[in-house]
């Protein structure tokens, strides 16, 4: 990646913009030097590449998309980039993928990361659920996981849910770890299902409480 960054000299940041043209959004030095050395890396990797950019204006756009594209996922840091690239390389294929398809090689597997798989991490936490469990831990992300999924969760519950719940925390811990962010408490997942409560059983509710007040005033 550093190689391509020092020859990317094909666009000015002032040729990349973000946004409807009536609010035009300029891209730093950085950003467009990262994009150019991007594109070197792709041409150089998939012999193919003229047919999704056959001319410069066709590049010049997918450049300023990619950017939207990187935007809108999050895509922001060199690290996030260079799994990218190192998935392009591994592809074998010979045309450039989709910006879609490069912003979910963006992501790490934990594998990558020096991490167990998802599969591997959550048996090894409902083995250690176990009271009994001598508790070694592979990395301290997959305890961390354990630990905001449950001990009693892991232990207690049918596989399909702990496995959804523990691959839900797994899969943040490892957004955290791939950051270099401390481990912290993950926010719970919604309920998959609410109880809504009718304006008809809210009022039925709210008599049954004054009648029962009511006799309790009596008494």
């Amino acid at each position: 990646m550093k190689q391509a960054v020092e020859i990317a000299k094909q666009v000015t940041p002032q040729q990349v913009q973000i946004g409807p043209k009536t609010a035009p959004r300029q891209i730093d030095k950085g950003t467009a030097t990262v994009v150019n050395a991007l594109f070197s890396e792709l041409q150089s990797i998939f012999p193919a590449w003229r047919q999704a950019w056959p001319n410069d204006k066709a590049l010049e756009s997918a450049k300023k998309t990619w950017i939207k594209g990187f935007m809108a996922a999050g895509i922001n840091r060199i690290e996030q980039i260079k799994f990218g690239v190192e998935r392009c390389r591994q592809s074998g294929a010979d045309f450039a993928p989709s910006v879609g398809k490069f912003v979910a090689w963006c992501q790490p597997t934990p594998e990558m990361l020096g991490l167990p798989c998802a599969d591997r991490a959550y048996r090894e936490a409902c083995a250690n659920a176990h009271p009994a469990a001598s508790r070694d831990w592979s990395h301290p992300a997959v305890h961390h996981a354990a630990c905001e999924t449950g001990f009693y969760e892991l232990s207690s519950l049918p596989e399909e849910r702990s496995r959804k719940l523990f691959e839900r925390n797994y899969a943040a811990t490892v957004s955290m770890v791939l950051a270099g962010e401390p481990l912290r408490e993950i926010p719970k997942a919604l309920p998959e299902r609410v109880s809504v409560c009718t304006p008809e059983v809210g009022r039925s509710a709210l008599a049954g409480l004054r009648n029962a007040l009511k006799k309790e005033a009596r008494a």
